[in-house]
């Protein structure tokens, strides 16, 4: 990528996370957000696109983590030694590479923060599909490319049909003050932090 810029990779674990920020790269238009995800949803496949990332030259990698698959051994603790091993910024001078890695949580999964596009909610989700009843009471979503593909960008799509980025931004940011309060730990996103962040990348 040659020499550092303010290029953002976006590490989802499935498609969903694809999809999603690739729609949001006409909001963010003054950095370079390139959504990516690993073919096999494991840990590993994560660790290893990230330091392709970092080879690659990014100087912020962002990892969209559901932690509904983190709830189980050994995913936990694969995941707890995940973060510790890019707890401090990548720094290799001579090679040019400068990389912030950082995690941004929600559990149950990404659908959660599209639910706070229409509203907000702290109910306890057993299962993603429970999630996905509550989504559709407010915009018919299905979990699947073809509907990714079909909707012509979920972030549009999403504001279409009522929802607003800055109320997902708002309602992320008070399940995470929610979650800190009651020590909750279910029904919350860091993903308005991440939103908060792409902004101040944007001003740069």
């Amino acid at each position: 990528m040659g020499k550092q810029r303010q290029t953002a990779l976006i590490l989802g674990e499935g498609p969903t996370e694809f999809f999603y920020f690739k729609s949001l790269c006409d909001v963010f238009k003054n950095i370079t957000i390139k959504p990516d995800y690993p073919k096999h949803t494991s840990i590993k496949e994560l660790e290893i696109k990230i330091e392709e990332g970092i080879s690659m030259g990014y100087s912020h990698i962002f990892c969209v983590i559901d932690m509904d698959t983190k709830d189980q051994e050994p995913e936990r603790t694969q995941y707890q030694k995940l973060r510790a091993k890019y707890a401090k910024p990548i720094n290799k001078p001579k090679k040019g590479i400068y990389c912030n890695v950082e995690f941004f949580e929600t559990h149950r999964c990404t659908e959660l923060f599209f639910l706070y596009y229409f509203r907000y909610t702290s109910r306890s989700y057993e299962d993603q599909e429970s999630l996905l009843k509550d989504m559709n009471k407010n915009v018919e979503y299905r979990k699947a490319i073809d509907f990714f593909i079909k909707s012509k960008g979920l972030h549009s799509y999403f504001e279409r049909n009522g929802g607003s980025l800055n109320v997902a931004t708002d309602n992320a940011n008070r399940s995470m003050e929610d979650k800190l309060a009651n020590g909750r730990g279910y029904t919350y996103s860091e993903l308005g932090i991440l939103m908060e962040k792409l902004k101040e990348l944007e001003k740069k």
